[in-house]
């Protein structure tokens, strides 16, 4: 509903420049919505680091199983089978261990990691409530569902590939220098001189391919914008035959994505090919080390130990790439986190629990309007000066012309926005002393645009009320709707997956039908009649005379017939009330109202 008078429309714009130290920032973050599951994850790493003790360990048998086959080659009886195969089954049972322990370390990191996706979902879900309407005046709904989806989902992923690669791979990087330190000191330095290199280009690679990841994450929010307007606009982009504009939009948006992730993903890629190097100049090295070694007669290398040491490297190299391979990872991770946690961190309605009900003895329904200002946007305004006082059990009708600023009476009066001075009481109390809650309780709407939810007929009849069904049956019968349940299968217990199973008038029916249910003190009905027919409007008219009869009830109309027995009319231009009065003492006056009224029926 929001900007009747010309409320924004724009989306917000996308940042691309990620901003200094938030990589850190928005991990930082993150591993701080992980400390309700510390005692999970404290076992997660101990298990990563049983896992790791075991694969280290296992190349000192390989040695051993090694020695004893390169002594005994070529000496009568000389190899010992029995020490051959104890040497294999305690391999067996190393290796053997290590996959089970990592298996269950995995396991408990998917469990930590979606639960606190959860957790963040929920968050969300909860700070949608309590975002003001001004949020959604210049976000994109496909925008916030992306934080919601994509953003959440790409941080649960990442992290569940990357904090336990990160901590297998530092466990198995120490674990291994200190075993080939024990081992050989000699060819250990070989390979902890390559340890700077491989730091050195992970902070190069990762300052270039962040803010291009946030790029990636911004471009995939904007291109569910897209699919959002694209689904909820079919019926206007066939009528005008924008088809081809439509998908043009939709593949520029779809180019920017592409461009953005192929050069997060080309400047990140190259992080597994400079490891690999790294990695193998580290190998190249100590080979050519233990070989010299071995050459000079140094009994502490054997055989045994260059295979041990080939297994090492091995070792080595792989937390080396995973490394490389989790920090990757984790720039998706935290530029999806940058983007839920700014999110998360919008504005939020006031807080308004320690406020109490104060129409607490029932509701007579006199409004006063008392030099009400308000701007969408502070630098606009476009109520400059409303002030109206209406009677308990007035019919008010609000008419002018489209963006005089009808709607957005409706919207302050609920709250949905805040008056930038003056106020509004009812019954001689200000809407700012009274909850959000209280006043929606005081107010039953019927809106233009209607909205179905998935579910049955009768759910969105009832929509979270408690009806009698003989109590139901007459209000059908009142919003015209009883032939509709009739010859739907199942009637009111039809199901309806979209809501596009009725058509725009039987949806406007069951949203009329769904404020007589909810029998409200007050009523506001925005065109509740625009989209049926002339007979339907007639018997939808008669209901909703009855339905207003002895409430205060606010009508907002183009259709100016539909509103000539109401008890005042106000007539607004430009933000303000320029006419006030019935239809008759109106029509008299021959002025603004008069020249709507007969220009109106003059065209039809």
């Amino acid at each position: 509903m929001p900007g009747m008078m010309g409320g924004p429309r724009g989306r917000q714009q996308v940042v691309e420049k990620l901003p200094k130290g938030a990589f850190a920032k928005n991990i930082g973050q993150l591993l701080g919505t992980m400390k309700p599951y510390i005692v999970s994850l404290v076992i997660s790493i101990v298990f990563a680091a049983g896992s790791t003790v075991l694969a280290i360990i296992a190349p000192t048998w390989l040695s051993n199983l090694t020695d004893e086959l390169a002594n005994g080659i070529g000496v009568l009886n000389g190899i010992d089978m029995s020490y051959i195969w104890y040497c294999a089954e305690i391999l067996i049972i190393f290796y053997v261990g290590e996959a089970v322990l990592r298996y269950v370390s995995s396991w408990l990191m998917v469990v930590v990691t979606q639960r606190m996706c959860k957790n963040l979902r929920t968050d969300i879900s909860h700070k949608i409530n309590k975002v003001p309407l001004r949020y959604f005046d210049n976000h994109a709904f496909g925008d916030t569902l992306s934080v919601v989806t994509n953003d959440v989902d790409t941080i649960g992923v990442s992290l569940n590939q990357s904090v336990n690669m990160i901590f297998n791979s530092v466990f198995m990087i120490i674990g291994v220098l200190i075993a080939m330190f024990v081992v050989s000191w000699q060819m250990a330095l070989a390979a902890v001189c390559v340890i700077p290199i491989m730091i050195v280009v992970l902070v190069i690679i990762m300052h270039f391919s962040q803010p291009q990841f946030r790029k990636q994450q911004n471009e995939l929010g904007a291109l569910d914008g897209k699919v959002e307007e694209a689904y909820g606009g079919q019926i206007v982009i066939k009528a005008f035959n924008a088809e081809k504009r439509t998908a043009d939009d939709f593949e520029g948006t779809n180019k920017k994505l592409r461009k953005a992730t192929i050069l997060s993903q080309a400047i990140s890629g190259i992080m597994m090919p400079v490891m690999n190097v790294i990695a193998y100049i580290a190998y190249a090295a100590v080979l050519i080390t233990g070989g010299i070694l071995m050459t000079n007669g140094s009994g502490a290398v054997t055989y045994g130990t260059i295979v041990a040491f080939i297994a090492y490297i091995r070792l080595f190299q792989s937390p080396l790439t995973q490394l490389a391979q989790a920090f990757n990872t984790l720039q998706s991770a935290a530029a999806a986190a940058g983007r839920v946690f700014d999110f998360l961190k919008e504005p939020e309605m006031e807080d308004e629990s320690y406020k109490t009900p104060q129409l607490t003895e029932g509701i007579r329904g006199d409004v006063v309007f008392d030099h009400v200002c308000f701007g969408y946007n502070e630098d606009r305004i476009i109520i400059p000066d409303f002030s109206a006082t209406i009677k308990a059990g007035s019919k008010v009708a609000i008419v002018g012309p489209t963006g005089a600023g009808k709607t957005t009476m409706v919207n302050l009066l609920m709250r949905f926005y805040e008056v930038n001075s003056g106020d509004i009481r009812i019954d001689g109390v200000s809407i700012h002393d009274m909850t959000r809650e209280e006043i929606h309780d005081i107010f039953g709407m019927v809106l233009q645009e209607t909205w179905m939810f998935e579910g049955t007929l009768r759910e969105n009849i009832l929509y979270d009320k408690e009806c009698s069904d003989e109590h139901l049956e007459n209000i059908c019968k009142a919003a015209n709707i009883s032939y509709l349940v009739d010859t739907l299968p199942g009637g009111l217990d039809y199901y309806m997956e979209t809501g596009n199973e009725l058509s725009g008038g039987q949806k406007q029916l069951v949203t009329i039908a769904r404020s007589m249910v909810e029998n409200a003190p007050m009523l506001i009905l925005d065109e509740a009649t625009s989209n049926v027919d002339t007979r339907t409007e007639e018997i939808i008219q008669e209901a909703m005379d009855k339905l207003t009869a002895g409430r205060t009830s606010f009508v907002i109309a183009h259709r100016l017939s539909t509103i000539k027995n109401a008890d005042l009319i106000l007539v607004m231009r430009d933000g303000n009330i320029v006419e006030q009065g019935t239809h008759e003492s109106l029509m008299a006056l021959n002025g603004f109202y008069a020249n709507l009224y007969n220009s109106q029926f003059a065209s039809e």
